[in-house]
């Protein structure tokens, strides 16, 4: 890739006014936010070294969670602990990820989307994972177009993308998944099961602000990612 890739996990837009006045009074919340810039920064430089190198290369899509936050570090959130894994089973690779905090799917469709193709252009990315959406579930606004968008980025994913359902009991969620399961059925991308595979309890995972992962949520998480991986041989392992 060379020394061109320079990609920002800074978010695009500024941080709402309710999550603004949350941050204000709750504590717990405001030490997860303060999170957001120096994950964003880590991030960035960590990424420009890894599509400096050689190698098999990982890219991960997706929101705050891909990014980390909530962990005690950047590289403890989910991603982080899954390279570990797999640097430990053997898998040696090079991890560039294109989360963002608060990242819809219309920001993947708008800026992850084409970063990867800018990574891939000289040989495809060994692994792509996707982890997006719960954000788009928050306000009815954003609710309603989740799957069309959903849709689209399915589309423009490349084949055996590593793709995570949404936990989550809106309907608009629920058809995303049967969306994913349709996909997988038919081999075009590999299902993160987190509806039926995740945590059945958040108690003692979650972060300071009660919505984040921490690091032991993050490791569950990564472990679903992993069976998800296994299943598909993408790794050779």
């Amino acid at each position: 890739m060379g020394d061109d890739f320079d990609y920002s996990n800074r978010a695009v837009r500024p941080r709402g006014p309710v999550l603004s006045a949350l941050s204000a009074a709750f504590p717990g919340i405001r030490a997860v936010q303060e999170q957001v810039e120096p994950y964003a920064a880590w991030w960035r430089a960590h990424n420009r070294e890894a599509a400096r190198g050689t190698g098999p290369l990982w890219v991960a899509l997706g929101d705050s969670m891909t990014l980390g936050i909530g962990a005690g570090a950047p590289d403890r959130g989910w991603v982080g602990q899954l390279s570990r894994r797999f640097e430990q089973r053997g898998w040696h690779h090079r991890v560039v990820n294109l989360g963002v905090n608060g990242a819809r799917v219309e920001d993947l469709l708008e800026r992850q989307l084409p970063a990867l193709v800018e990574l891939s252009r000289e040989r495809p990315a060994a692994l792509v994972t996707v982890v997006v959406g719960s954000n788009d579930v928050v306000l009815r606004r954003h609710r309603r177009l989740l799957v069309g968008r959903f849709t689209e980025l399915l589309d423009r994913l490349p084949e055996g993308a590593v793709v995570s359902n949404l936990p989550n009991p809106h309907r608009e969620a629920r058809v995303v998944d049967e969306l994913l399961r349709e996909r997988a059925a038919a081999g075009r991308v590999v299902l993160v099961d987190m509806r039926r595979e995740g945590p059945r309890s958040w108690r003692g995972r979650l972060a300071s602000d009660r919505f984040h992962p921490n690091d032991v949520g993050y490791a569950d998480m990564a472990a679903v990612v992993e069976r998800a991986v296994d299943r598909s041989r993408l790794t050779g392992r």
